[in-house]
């Protein structure tokens, strides 16, 4: 269920257009007011005879004949697949249109880097997402000088909030996972805005499936149930089967940019573990091949499984020993590294990479004290970063 729509203000050009129609004579305040309200914003007919009574928005010019005449051939100026107006409710079509660019882009066959394509694009999606929120409760998302004035860019637009600006408003409806699940795809976009990566769909997924899932939320909650994208987006079908020789494959092929690693351990790492748990955060599917006991399901290609059911909290169990974060000694980081063919990387080497870069202060979160006195273990986050560093040294510990 939507929530009351607060924002019925009308744009400098609607308050134009209307002026026009008063000039021009031959309808009253309730016909004029009819051009402008639709499901999506609700308009006292007060504001007509105020414009009527020029008790408000005296300095505004009226539209040219030819933009009045323009704007009764398209109205109602209608999308036909959301009701939705084209002029007025812009932002929320484009939003709308932008997620679904989005999720058919992943779901490509044949593309390569489908991951970062998604995030640009799911980003520009939740910006004009939030910002046909902010324009409907009424508050104000442009950036604006200290006299009050809105900042303009070089070329005199208006330069409106990005998405993390969005996020940190005080009033942002969405719920702390979503924000996190934004934030951590902002700090992958930001990773990869100017450097090539690998492929980095694999270990991402279940963030941008949570981002899918809490926008189609958002937007059924805070907006209309009618505008929910699951009609637009079935579910996407599968060319893969996998054995346990092909999940190994995968296991040893998904290599992440140390970079990429590095960021993701960080975040999650300041995570707690009920934070990482929130199906807003991350959202994973688990795909159990299974024979149909019924014949009415058996040509069902999907069952959803409660987690609190006896076979969900197996699969569960399961799930928790795949990502349990692993551990390493100095030992155990000096022979990955020689498993990945830097054979003169010595523990020596080791210990002065780790004091030249701090890496055992606290507030970089590479590490932590071992379960025995006086020792230390690394997290997955310096594994990458001294791979990183022996990758850029090149032939010195080959």
């Amino acid at each position: 269920m939507a929530r009351g729509r607060r924002g019925g203000t009308l744009e400098r050009w609607e308050v134009a257009i209307i002026k026009a129609m008063l000039g021009r004579g031959g309808y009253n305040d309730q016909e004029v007011l009819s051009y402008f309200t639709r499901p999506t914003r609700s308009i006292n007919h007060r504001v007509i005879s105020e414009i009527r009574k020029e008790e408000k928005h005296r300095a505004l010019r009226p539209a040219t004949e030819e933009a009045l005449n323009e704007f009764l051939a398209a109205w109602p100026d209608i999308d036909p697949g959301t009701g939705l107006h084209r002029s007025g409710d812009e932002l929320l079509l484009k939003a709308r249109e932008a997620m679904i660019a989005a999720v058919h882009i992943f779901n490509s066959a044949g593309l390569t880097f489908r991951a970062e394509l998604f995030i640009v694009t799911s980003i520009i999606a939740w910006t004009y997402f939030m910002h046909a929120w902010f324009r409907k409760e009424g508050i104000d998302y442009r950036y604006m000088n200290t006299d009050g004035v809105p900042e303009t860019t070089r070329e005199g637009g208006e330069k409106y909030w990005e998405l993390s600006k969005c996020l940190n408003q005080q009033r942002c409806p969405l719920s702390p996972g979503v924000k996190r699940n934004l934030s951590f795809l902002l700090e992958i976009r930001h990773e990869i805005e100017h450097r090539s990566t690998s492929r980095i769909d694999d270990a991402i997924s279940a963030k941008l499936q949570a981002c899918c899932i809490n926008f189609n939320d958002a937007i059924k909650n805070l907006f209309g149930g009618q505008y929910g994208l699951e009609k637009r987006l079935p579910i996407a079908l599968q060319f893969v089967t996998f054995d346990a020789t092909q999940r190994s494959g995968l296991k040893r092929a998904r290599t992440l940019p140390a970079n990429i690693a590095a960021m993701m351990q960080n975040f999650e790492e300041n995570l707690a573990d009920e934070d990482r748990a929130d199906l807003a955060y991350a959202y994973r599917v688990v795909f159990v091949p299974k024979l149909a006991n019924r014949p009415s399901g058996a040509d069902e290609a999907i069952e959803f499984v409660r987690g609190d059911s006896e076979e969900g909290m197996a699969i569960n169990r399961v799930l928790l020993k795949e990502v349990d974060r692993p551990r390493y000694t100095a030992t155990q980081i000096v022979e990955q590294m020689h498993e990945d063919g830097f054979a003169r990387f010595s523990v020596g080497a080791h210990t002065r990479l780790w004091q030249e870069l701090d890496a055992k202060n606290p507030g970089k979160n590479f590490g932590l004290a071992g379960d025995y006195r006086n020792t230390w273990v690394w997290r997955q986050s310096w594994l990458e970063r001294v791979r990183a560093h022996c990758q850029e040294q090149g032939d010195r510990y080959r």
